[in-house]
């Protein structure tokens, strides 16, 4: 598996790497050195010297591992990020560190982490195929299809083979928009809901009979996304993964204590604590892993309903339950899925989808 991001074996207060890593280096020189020295007094100069020089060029080798570890070193652009990571698996942005990676070791996916020509050999060579699912329902088909279908083709997982699943109410009205290689849509016509709470809700059970019966035999991954989005950057293999999570633009770096989770007990959705805040406008992995999360999410409504209840932000609310007990083994930073109108930009380097304008009193139905 192809790892995004530096490892060290031990962790520092944040610092610039390559000052600490020769302050480091210095030192346990100095000590191994009077060491060896007060060992090998009574022995003769040359073999003092020569074991002198065994140990000295050991320590230095073992400390270069430590500075760049050749397996995990970001070579975007062919340029070492060394004066920006740091030794404890954070991104130095200037004012502050965001964190490379969660406490159970999933990346998370930050511009100047990755080489995009790496993960785009290793998935083209594996012949990794993508399934891209979106909801079209209503005024939604109308307002954001084209635009979205049209920003993909020239973001999401070039190089790949990309199948878009569009379901939709309306199949007669799905634009006619020209693909490139290796590339295909499929409609497929649902039900419409009266409530656009159970048009997002409902959508996890259409997920996961689409993933049975039509995309499983044809696609090893899936992505599911809001169709009231625009690409305007990569969205690449680097975030394929087994199981893919999103980190919301809202709340990936506020405290934990406004995370807008359920606090409803009665609720399945119910969470008192959780390791982020998650958004719901796209998710994916392997298949077999997306419809695991899309069934539980299913099931946990359908049960709330039963109970005369329903999660504070619906599926959403589910979606992060799920991911609190089946921790995702991927994360990807809210470069894939920036709202525009949040007045601090400054951890966002590169925008590679948006949120687009919303006019929910036109688009919405009651």
């Amino acid at each position: 598996m192809f790892d995004l991001y530096l490892r060290y074996p031990f962790t520092h207060q944040p610092a610039d790497t390559f000052t600490s890593c020769k302050s480091l280096f210095a030192r346990k020189m100095k000590r191994n050195i009077f060491s060896v020295v007060s060992g090998l007094k009574a022995r003769s100069g040359t073999i003092c010297c020569f074991l002198l020089l065994v140990v000295s060029v050991t320590l230095f080798l073992s400390l270069m591992k430590i500075i760049v570890p050749a397996d995990y070193l970001p070579v975007s652009n062919g340029k070492l990020l060394r004066q920006s990571i740091n030794l404890d698996n954070t991104l130095n942005f200037g004012f502050h560190f965001l964190f490379l990676e969660t406490s159970w070791k999933a990346p998370i996916i930050w511009e100047g982490m990755f080489d995009p020509n790496l993960f785009d050999q290793k998935h083209i060579q594996s012949q990794s195929s993508v399934a891209l699912t979106v909801f079209a329902v209503g005024r939604y088909l109308d307002a954001y299809l084209g635009t979205f279908i049209t920003s993909a083709e020239k973001h999401f997982m070039l190089g790949l083979q990309v199948t878009y699943y569009v379901f939709t109410d309306q199949a007669d009205k799905v634009p006619i928009i020209e693909l490139g290689p290796r590339r295909s849509l499929k409609v497929i016509q649902v039900e419409k809901h009266s409530r656009w709470q159970d048009i997002s809700m409902m959508r996890m059970k259409t997920i996961s009979e689409a993933i049975e019966s039509e995309i499983r035999p044809h696609c090893n991954y899936v992505f599911c996304f809001d169709v009231d989005q625009e690409f305007k950057g990569r969205f690449g293999s680097e975030a394929l993964g087994d199981s893919v999570a999103l980190l919301h633009a809202g709340y990936f770096n506020v405290p934990k204590d406004r995370f807008t989770y359920d606090r409803n007990p009665k609720s399945k959705a119910y969470m008192e604590t959780g390791d982020y805040y998650y958004h719901a406008a796209i998710f994916g992995g392997l298949c077999e892993n997306v419809k695991d999360l899309a069934d539980y999410c299913f099931l946990s409504i359908m049960e709330d309903k039963l109970n005369n209840v329903e999660a504070l932000w619906h599926d959403e609310s589910h979606l992060n339950k799920y991911f609190w007990l089946h921790k995702p083994s991927r994360l990807v930073s809210p470069e894939y899925c920036w709202n525009p109108g949040m007045n601090d930009e400054r951890d966002i380097k590169v925008i590679r989808l948006i949120w687009a304008p919303k006019h929910y009193d036109t688009l919405r139905t009651r």
